[in-house]
C-alpha cells in the first residue's frame, strides 16, 4: 500500500475519485479502461520529464552551453538508453493538462497516444484510442485528467515503482467486479503478496518464463523484479505470455513495456486450451493465476489434444483446473518447474476423471509441493486457494531427489488483515513458505517436518489418504471444508447480480461478505 500523508493521498483514494468522475457517463464495468490508457499516458511522461530534469543537470555540470542544451535533452537516445519511453512533446501530460477544459480533450487524448505508438515500436496497436468517442462527457474527462494529473509516478513517488497498472486494474476489478469481470472466478489480478510467493518459490533467474493466463503481466514484473534484486538483468529471462480478454492483453502488453520487458504474447489475444499461441513452447518456469472452475471451457476439438497427458479431463468446470494442470505439464521443459493457483476444490474433487488425473500426477513423481493459503488475499472473491508446483526436475541431478515425496504446506494461519475484506502476506509470512520450500527441495538444506505447518508425505502416505491432497490432512490440522469454494463462488455471483442494481447494493454486499 502507498503511504498516507495529510497532503497526499494513496493510489486508491485518488482511484476512488476518479470513479466519481466517471458514475452516471460509463459502466462501472468500463472505469478500468478509460483510466488505464490515462495512467499509462501520466506514467511515461513523468518518467520522461524525470529524465529530461536529470539530463539537464549532467549536461549543465559538464559545461554544455545553454544553446546546445536543446538539442541533447530533445534527442531520443538519451532516454531509451535509459530504457524510458520518448514522448514527443504534444503526448507529453502538461499539454495534454493544459487541455483538459477543451471539448477536443478526448481527442487530444487520442492523438497523444497515436503519436506515442508510431514513436515506441513495442508499443503499436496496444494504447487505448476511443477517448473521442461521443458516449464520454468531456466535461468529467476533463476532470479526470486533472485528477490523475495529482498522481506522481517519478521514482521519487509512492506510486514511482510499483506495479501501477496492475494496481489500477486489481481496484477497480475489486470495486466494480460485475458481470463482464467476475463471471469466471479465478479471472482477476493476482494480489502481489501471491505473486511474489510463486516468484520466491520458483526462483526464475534465468531462462524462458510462461504464463498462459497473464491477466495484467504482473507475474511477469515480478519475476523481472526479483531477477534484478539477485544481481540479474531482466533480460535474463524470456517472457512468453497469452491472454484470452482483448483489453486485457493490451494491459499487460503496456505493464511490461513500462519496464522495458520484452515479450511474446503472440499476435492477438486469444484462448490458450483451443489456440495455443506457443504450441512449440518449453519453458524453464510457469507460473499463472488461471481462470480456474471455468464453465465454458471445453471444446470438442479439443477430446483428442496431445496435451492431456495424464487423462482426459472432465467437461465441467472441476474438469478446467486439470486442464490447466496438463497445459503446464506439456509445455515444461526437461528440467522446468511450474508454479500456479488453483481453487481447494483441485485438491479433493473426484467428480469424473479428475481424481485419476490427480492420482496420475502423484504416482507420475511430478507433484513437488501444495500450499494452503489463508482466505480475503484476493480483492473481489473469497474462494480458498492453494499454490501447487510441479517439476520435471525431482531425479537429484539438480536438486535432492525427491520422487517419492510431497511437501504439504499449510500456510491457513499466516497473513495480516489490512481491512476488514483484504489479508496480505507480510514478507515474513513469504519467507518463511518459501524458505521451507528450499530447504526440502535443495541438497543439505536441513529440512525437517512442523508439525501444523509442514509436512513430507510419501505416495504412499497419499495413496492411503485417496490421493486427496488438503495440506491439512498430513501436517495435522483440521481439513478445509471440501465444498466451500464452489459455494462461495455461487454466493459472490448472486450477491453481486442481486445488488448490482440498487445504490444500497455495495454496503449490503460488504456485510454478505463478512457472513461467509
Amino acid at each position: 500500500m502507498a503511504k498516507t500523508t495529510k497532503t497526499q493521498k494513496t493510489l486508491e483514494q485518488t482511484l476512488w475519485e476518479t470513479a466519481d468522475k466517471l458514475r452516471g457517463n460509463q459502466e462501472p464495468s468500463e472505469y478500468k479502461h478509460v483510466v488505464l490508457g490515462l495512467v499509462f499516458l501520466k506514467y511515461i511522461s513523468d518518467r520522461f520529464e524525470e529524465r529530461r530534469e536529470s539530463l539537464t543537470v549532467e549536461l549543465e555540470a559538464d559545461g554544455i552551453r545553454e544553446e546546445r542544451l536543446a538539442q541533447f535533452v530533445e534527442s531520443r537516445d538519451e532516454y531509451t538508453s535509459h530504457n524510458v519511453f520518448w514522448v514527443p512533446e504534444n503526448a507529453r501530460w502538461g499539454h495534454i493538462q493544459d487541455r483538459a477544459k477543451l471539448p477536443s480533450v478526448g481527442e487530444d487524448i487520442d492523438k497523444a497516444m497515436d503519436i506515442i505508438e508510431k514513436e515506441n515500436p513495442s508499443l503499436r496497436g496496444v494504447l487505448p484510442r476511443n477517448y473521442g468517442r461521443d458516449g464520454l462527457d468531456k466535461r468529467r474527462l476533463g476532470e479526470l485528467v486533472d485528477l490523475i494529473g495529482s498522481i506522481g509516478f517519478t521514482s521519487s513517488d509512492d506510486h514511482g515503482s510499483d506495479d501501477v497498472l496492475g494496481r489500477v486494474y486489481e481496484y477497480f476489478l475489486g470495486q466494480f467486479a460485475g458481470k463482464e469481470s467476475g463471471k469466471d472466478a479465478g479471472a482477476f489480478y493476482t494480489p502481489r503478496s501471491v505473486v511474489r510467493t510463486l516468484v520466491e518459490m520458483l526462483e526464475p533467474y534465468k531462462g524462458r518464463v510462461y504464463d498462459p493466463a497473464a491477466g495484467s503481466g504482473g507475474m511477469f514484473v515480478e519475476s523481472a523484479e526479483f531477477v534484478k534484486a539477485h544481481g540479474g538483468k531482466h533480460t535474463d529471462i524470456s517472457v512468453f505470455g497469452q491472454e484470452f480478454t482483448e483489453t486485457t492483453w493490451r494491459l499487460a502488453k503496456m505493464n511490461l513495456a513500462l519496464r522495458g520487458i520484452e515479450a511474446d504474447f503472440g499476435p492477438k489475444s486469444a484462448d490458450s486450451f483451443t489456440e495455443d499461441l506457443h504450441p512449440d513452447l518449453r519453458a524453464d518456469f510457469i507460473i499463472a493465476n488461471p481462470p480456474f472452475n471455468q464453465k465454458d471451457w471445453w471444446s470438442p476439438k479439443l477430446t483428442h489434444d496431445p496435451r492431456w497427458t495424464l487423462g482426459l479431463p472432465a467437461e465441467g468446470k472441476a474438469g478446467s483446473n486439470f486442464a490447466w494442470l496438463q497445459h503446464f505439464l506439456y509445455h515444461l521443459a526437461p528440467n522446468g518447474t511450474a508454479g500456479f493457483v488453483l481453487a481447494n476444490g483441485a485438491m479433493t474433487d473426484k467428480s469424473g476423471t479428475n481424481s485419476q488425473i490427480r492420482e496420475r500426477l502423484v504416482e507420475s513423481g511430478l507433484l513437488d509441493c501444495i500450499v494452503s493459503l489463508p482466505s480475503k488475499l484476493f480483492l473481489n472473491t473469497t474462494i480458498p486457494v492453494s499454490l501447487w508446483f510441479i517439476s520435471k526436475d525431482r531425479s537429484g541431478k539438480l536438486h535432492r531427489e525427491r520422487n517419492d515425496e510431497v511437501l504439504f504446506i499449510d500456510a491457513r494461519q499466516l497473513g495480516t488483515l489490512i481491512s476488514r475484506r483484504q489479508r496480505v502476506l507480510a514478507d515474513s509470512d513469504i519467507s518463511l513458505i518459501s524458505e521451507t520450500y528450499h530447504s526440502w527441495r535443495n541438497i543439505d538444506g536441513g529440512y525437517s517436518d512442523s508439525p501444523g505447518f509442514a509436512c513430507v508425505a510419501t505416495k504412499l502416505d497419499i495413496q492411503r489418504q485417496g490421493y486427496v491432497l488438503t495440506p491439512g490432512r498430513y501436517v495435522g490440522t483440521e481439513e478445509l471444508d471440501e465444498d466451500r469454494d464452489s459455494s462461495d463462488a455461487e454466493i459472490e455471483r448472486l450477491t453481486h447480480d442481486l445488488f448490482q442494481e440498487f445504490e444500497i447494493g455495495k454496503i449490503l454486499e460488504n456485510q454478505i461478505r463478512e457472513l461467509f
